[in-house]
């Protein structure tokens, strides 16, 4: 039987709230030509729009906010206006998710008090083998892998199948289409090439585990790291054999839904994110996603986005998790500003 997580009580402190004289909402300014393929540009276009979202659901609460483009001007613009606060929804920087830590580097130049992960963070988060090894080292598990870095390298024999291919900096599946699940080993070299061609950067070959995939967040409030974990429920299978979220899945609403998991495998992923949530680097949210082995009973963790995709839209997994219990975006937003706005006030006397 499914068990429910109880609604939590959020910190929030509303006097903290009303100090605030700026709030800025800074996101990614996206550009055709930065992306190598048109899917990965259409994996990044609507951050605009979502970002327009973030802003109306700040004005909601009274506070005054205006949205920055994460171009060759945030760091000019951000000096002459002196927001309060910086709530940083950008995750490519002139279409390179590496270049996501230049926005926290450049508010930490500022001495202005950001949301979301630092520097130590993002670079963490936008390397799936520097993120796998630290896994490792703290005996978090994560899928036996490896990193190929130019087509020199081949895929090792020894991994066993199936076999996924993946980008080692990217988010949002890209590079991931519907026969991303390889079952020989022709295949998976096949699509190492092609995406080593395509993208110019390294990939990792996995080994793909077949149980359910569960999606993770955590939320640090400044009292407290709550836990919210939401298991998909495909509609479909991509390839028609197996469980995964593919780029082409993006345009299709119904490709999953998701359920609370049952309360074995809750009690056993959530001290393994919070210990890779503080290990990691990470601050205020993070995601992560999980692939179970019901034989086993080991959680998977596959990937981390310290940076996920914030907004109210229920489309977006952190929101939709979040939803599923019980909590609407509106009342995370605000504690979130809410816990940057106390070290303000604090910092203030």
């Amino acid at each position: 039987m499914n068990q429910s997580i109880s609604l939590p009580n959020f910190f929030i402190d509303d006097e903290a709230l009303k100090a605030l004289s700026l709030v800025a909402v800074s996101y990614s300014k996206v550009n055709r030509e930065d992306y190598a393929t048109q899917g990965a540009y259409e994996a990044e276009v609507e951050v605009e729009e979502r970002a327009e979202e973030v802003i109306a659901e700040i004005a909601k609460l009274g506070i005054p906010v205006k949205g920055y483009a994460a171009d060759q001007y945030f760091f000019t613009n951000i000096l002459v206006d002196q927001p309060d606060l910086v709530v940083n929804l950008a995750d490519t920087v002139k279409g390179k998710d590496s270049l996501q830590p230049a926005i926290p580097g450049a508010l930490e130049l500022s001495a202005i008090q950001y949301t979301g992960a630092g520097l130590k963070g993002l670079v963490v988060g936008n390397d799936r083998h520097l993120f796998k090894q630290l896994l490792i080292s703290l005996d978090i598990p994560t899928p036996d892998y490896k990193l190929i870095r130019d087509l020199r390298s081949n895929v090792p024999t020894d991994l066993g199948f199936p076999l996924i291919v993946k980008l080692n900096e990217s988010g949002g599946s890209v590079g991931i289409d519907n026969k991303a699940v390889k079952e020989t080993l022709e295949a998976a070299e096949k699509k190492v090439k092609k995406m080593i061609e395509t993208y110019k950067i390294p990939v990792i070959v996995e080994k793909f585990e077949n149980g359910p995939e569960v999606t993770c967040v955590v939320f640090d409030d400044g009292r407290k790291k709550h836990v919210f974990l939401g298991e998909k429920k495909f509609r479909i299978k991509p390839d028609g054999k197996y469980d995964f979220t593919s780029l082409e899945s993006y345009e299709d609403a119904r490709a999953y839904s998701y359920k609370i998991p049952e309360q074995f495998i809750q009690d056993k992923i959530n001290p393994l994110a919070i210990r890779a949530f503080d290990i990691l680097g990470y601050r205020d949210y993070a995601k992560f996603d999980i692939r179970y082995n019901l034989e086993t009973n080991t959680p998977y963790f596959i990937d981390c986005n310290p940076n996920t995709a914030l907004g109210p839209d229920k489309g977006l997994p952190m929101t939709e998790v979040l939803a599923l219990h019980g909590i609407d975006f509106t009342y995370f937003l605000k504690s979130l500003i809410s816990k940057h706005a106390r070290k303000i006030q604090k910092g203030n006397l």
